[in-house]
């Protein structure tokens, strides 16, 4: 990512103060650990912390009962031992999922299917990964698969138009399945490294919406036997645990196989990503919040952990 020469904070910077503005995760940079052992009233304020937090039951007490045996190994029972072993058994977690995208240049072109519910943030996500790639130095072309909603359209080609990117559309009402079949022959036909291809926001409850979007993963497949190359599913950071299960539901219906969590800045506390990472093994690709496409990095479990918990850096202008 080019280096910001302006004073504004780098991304996980800025993650950090929406993640605790106003209570945020509840973590209130720690200090509350500062002077205490861990004991029964303070394993419950942690739990309770953690469950505040979209962490989740079962992930709470897989972190509790590692923070257990870390203090018991350290022999060392004080904030700064606490501190440390929560910070790792958090990493324990999420660090297993932290795994870049890499567009396999090889595949041509490299087929990114954006899927996920309405108000998700898709739309918003394709225009910012159109950015990245391009000032990544590839060729980029976008497909606007939402065809129900013409305002999605719209923001496509708006976003097409800012980054000086073809956008193929059809007119509202059309097949899904087409749009993304005539995308892919011509970004084939031109040349284009990535195809970034939106689709309906589907309300994963809906079967018929499920097997429609099933739909578009096998045409994609008739025109690139190896198509989709990635199943991207966007889910909304506030939605708390509810993303949970949408990410077990896209990920039975479509093979999910990378993670973008968006609006961070919505009042999302985070912590919902540990408990996706406890139960299913998918690739985290990608944090964003708000609507400039600056305001995406990929997901870095360290820099994540500290922005959760509040840990100070020394120079978060950096850190993107």
């Amino acid at each position: 990512m080019n280096a910001d020469t302006s004073s504004k904070p780098g991304f996980f910077a800025r993650l950090k103060q929406r993640l605790n503005k106003g209570g945020g995760s509840g973590f209130a940079a720690l200090s509350w650990l500062s002077g205490r052992k861990l004991d029964e009233d303070l394993e419950e304020e942690i739990e309770e912390r953690l469950l505040t937090a979209d962490v989740g039951v079962d992930t709470t007490q897989r972190i509790m009962e590692g923070l257990r045996n870390r203090i018991k190994r350290a022999e060392r029972n004080d904030g700064d031992a606490l501190r440390a072993a929560l910070r790792d058994e958090i990493l324990a977690v999420l660090k297993p999922r932290a795994i870049a995208l890499e567009i396999d240049r090889a595949k041509q072109p490299f087929v990114i299917l954006l899927v996920g519910v309405n108000g998700s943030g898709k739309t918003t996500t394709i225009g910012k990964l159109a950015k990245r790639f391009k000032q990544q130095g590839l060729s980029v072309m976008l497909a606007a698969g939402d065809t129900y909603r013409a305002a999605a359209t719209e923001q496509l080609q708006a976003w097409g138009e800012r980054n000086d990117v073809p956008v193929v559309a059809q007119k509202q009402g059309a097949d899904p399945a087409a749009v993304i079949f005539d995308a892919l022959a011509a970004a084939r036909a031109s040349g284009a490294d990535v195809l970034l291809a939106d689709t309906a926001g589907r309300l994963q409850n809906q079967d018929g919406l499920m097997r429609e979007l099933q739909k578009v993963v096998r045409v994609a497949g008739k025109a690139d036997a190896s198509a989709p190359h990635e199943v991207m599913l966007v889910l909304d950071a506030s939605l708390g645990q509810n993303a949970l299960v949408q990410a077990r539901q896209f990920g039975n219906a479509v093979g999910v196989t990378g993670i973008t969590l968006t609006k961070l800045d919505g009042g999302g506390r985070g912590g919902i990503l540990l408990a996706i990472a406890n139960e299913l093994d998918i690739p985290f690709r990608f944090l964003g919040m708000g609507e400039q496409a600056d305001d995406m990095a990929p997901f870095d479990a360290d820099k994540f952990v500290d922005a959760l918990l509040e840990i100070s850096t020394d120079n978060p202008a950096k850190q993107d």
